[in-house]
């Protein structure tokens, strides 16, 4: 089938299904197009808890899908590629989750959205990059919060708060990547750009950015900017929401090579087969399902 085709009969069995289509910003372009609704974790949350749809077809990872099955147990939840994992999720676990529970009592756990059900089921309240600020400040009368499990955007939110901030060594392998020789190495090709970074980047990466956003916030910040170039800290899917909001602009990577390979493994082809056969569906475990929901409501509420 062309790809034309594949839209065509997508659209088909996505009006008889009664479904909606969320891709997150990193998904391939072609997937990114047909989505209902484009988006980082924040905004996919909320759309995945306010849908009138029956099915939900989730173009991200794992983790993603899992959330909008916890806020949705009602619905069926689609994953194209069940295989599409997250490995900064992989890098903290219920049993770590056991110990720091133990080992730091009495302390709110803050857990990014980019963990695992179970994971968040054992947290205080679950935060995105684009709130993980605000949900820190909520804490404020404690000497100590815990975040879990982004070194990176932990050490970003504790230049904000007063409270002392312990994390979890976890990180997102793609943003960890970059480093400031790489930011140097393009500041020197285009010296009239903004640079822009995610929080998930390295502490010294953050220290050269001119703005930290989270992807949905880094796609505002451009439409609105009247710079004109801009060099962009954070997987490469992006740019090319960017390059159709802002099309008389300027985008350059900040590294080439800042791909998530679990995001790009998503199909038009892929979407197609989820909507004929109704699979892979991700659910989630109730006794699992209810702890984990009081976490992303409380992420979710006052945003």
């Amino acid at each position: 089938m062309t790809n034309k085709e594949l839209i065509r009969r997508i659209g088909e069995l996505k009006a008889k299904r009664n479904a909606i289509i969320l891709a997150h910003n990193y998904q391939v372009p072609e997937v990114q197009d047909i989505a209902d609704i484009t988006g980082d974790s924040l905004e996919l949350s909320r759309k995945a808890a306010e849908t009138e749809a029956s099915v939900i077809v989730f173009c991200g990872v794992h983790f993603m899908a899992e959330t909008a099955a916890i806020l949705n147990p009602d619905k069926v939840v689609l994953l194209p590629r069940k295989d599409a994992g997250c490995l900064m999720a992989d890098m903290i676990t219920p049993q770590d989750m056991e110990w720091i529970r133990r080992e730091f009592t009495d302390t709110p756990i803050i857990t990014y959205v980019n963990s695992t059900a179970e994971v968040k089921a054992m947290s205080t309240i679950c935060c995105t990059s684009a709130n993980a600020v605000s949900i820190a400040r909520r804490f404020a009368e404690y000497p100590l919060i815990y975040m879990t499990p982004d070194r990176n955007l932990a050490m970003y939110v504790a230049k904000f708060v007063e409270n002392k901030v312990q994390f979890w060594n976890g990180y997102c392998p793609v943003h960890d990547s970059l480093t400031p020789e790489h930011v140097l190495k393009q500041k020197e090709k285009h010296p009239e750009a903004v640079f822009i970074a995610h929080p998930e980047c390295r502490p010294e990466v953050i220290e050269l950015a001119d703005q930290v956003f989270s992807t949905s916030g880094m796609l505002k910040f451009v439409e609105e900017s009247d710079n004109e170039e801009f060099i962009v800290g954070t997987e490469i899917g992006i740019l090319h929401t960017m390059k159709k909001r802002a099309p008389n602009k300027k985008f350059y990577p900040a590294w080439d090579l800042m791909i998530c390979n679990d995001m790009k493994k998503t199909s038009l082809m892929d979407v197609l087969k989820a909507l004929e056969t109704m699979k892979p569906r991700i659910t989630v475990p109730e006794s699992v399902r209810i702890r984990a929901l009081d976490a992303i409501m409380g992420m979710l509420q006052g945003q």
